[in-house]
């Protein structure tokens, strides 16, 4: 084989074949190609990675609005059950109070003298009171009792030697608690006692 003028020429038993080769590459060029093939990986890598991200920013999208709407689900359930409950405890109060009802009722149809009436209305008055107390309702003392702001609520201070200073000397609405909580204070006049 010899090289002559950029032509190789092969010499292979008589026969001469003439082969033009191709002018060899700069090195530029080389790194260009690499540089492309490297970008286009790179290229590829980074939209593979960005369609991974999207997928999982959709999963986790799909999984916020599953659990805003168990979320509101269950909001509106404990609502429900709340008024349910509601309800069921109305109406148990509203069955202690019946039979209540029922005595004002034949106690106001019936015709007889003013002390039996008297009689009957304290009946009834008791029965309410029973049916109250079944349901956790407690009357607040108040008469003879010292001033408590937590459970009385002072209309007038009195001045008077008889009673000692910051007591209750009269009962002018009895408050009512249900077990703990205050549902009414009474409403009082104080003593008024410098002397004491």
């Amino acid at each position: 084989m010899r090289k002559a003028n950029g032509k190789t020429q092969v010499e292979n038993v008589g026969i001469d074949l003439e082969h033009e080769l191709p002018p060899a590459e700069s090195n530029e060029e080389s790194s260009s190609t690499s540089e492309q093939t490297s970008a286009g990986t790179i290229a590829d890598g980074a939209a593979a990675e960005l369609q991974k991200v999207k997928s999982e920013r959709d999963a986790l999208l799909d999984r916020l609005a599953r659990t805003q709407a168990e979320f509101e689900n269950a909001r509106r359930r404990g609502a429900k059950e709340q008024q349910e409950y509601r309800d069921f405890a109305i109406a148990d109060a509203i069955k202690a109070l019946l039979p209540v009802i029922d005595s004002f009722e034949r106690a106001l149809q019936a015709k007889s003298e003013s002390n039996e009436f008297r009689s009957g209305i304290e009946l009834i008055h008791k029965q309410l009171q029973d049916a109250l107390a079944k349901l956790g309702v407690r009357a607040i003392s108040a008469k003879g009792e010292p001033f408590d702001p937590h459970y009385h609520e002072a209309i007038e201070m009195v001045e008077t030697a008889d009673a000692p200073d910051h007591q209750v000397i009269e009962e002018l609405q009895r408050g009512y608690k249900l077990k703990d909580r205050l549902l009414r204070p009474a409403m009082v006049k104080v003593a008024k006692n410098p002397g004491k």
